[in-house]
Parts: structure tokens; C-alpha cells; sequence
């Protein structure tokens, strides 16, 4: 039987290990989010799209029809406590 040998291993300052990181996973979109009237301060909780922005929505306490705040998508991302789905995914 032969025995095997291994080459010298010297250090080299420069060189350096990289830490392994294992990619996070995503969270799923919340698609329910509590909106706020600005009229009235009335709140209902609504069920978000997913794939897609609601850029009116019609306030059920003094029916108010809501829309975007100038820079926002839609009226989640203006009055509702969470992102739309489309802004959570990035």
C-alpha cells in the first residue's frame, strides 16, 4: 500500500475566508392591511391584490373615494398600516 503526501500549506495574510451565508427566505406579502380614511378617521380592515396596485378606494364611513398620496401607488401604501404587496416584493 502506498501512502499518500500532501503538499506544504503556508498561510497567506492577505487572503482571507468568506463567511458562508445561506440565502434568507423571502417572507410572503401580508395581503390584508387596516385603512384609514383622512376624512372621517374611519378604519376597515381590506384584503390587498397581489399582483397588482388599487389606486381608488371608497371609504364605507362617509364614502369618501380615496386616492394616492403623490409619490405612492395606491391607497395602501398612503393610508393603510402595511405596504401593497407589489411594494413589499420590492
Amino acid at each position: 500500500m502506498t501512502s499518500l503526501t500532501y503538499p506544504e500549506v503556508h498561510s497567506v495574510g492577505s487572503l482571507k475566508a468568506m463567511p458562508r451565508t445561506l440565502p434568507q427566505p423571502t417572507p410572503p406579502p401580508v395581503t390584508e392591511a387596516t385603512i384609514r380614511c383622512p376624512q372621517c378617521g374611519h378604519q376597515a380592515l381590506e384584503r390587498m391584490p397581489e399582483n397588482a396596485c388599487l389606486y381608488f378606494y371608497l371609504c364605507t364611513g362617509c364614502g369618501e373615494r380615496l386616492k394616492p398620496k403623490p409619490g405612492d401607488c395606491c391607497v395602501f401604501c398612503s393610508y393603510a398600516d402595511a405596504l401593497c404587496p407589489p411594494k413589499q416584493a420590492g
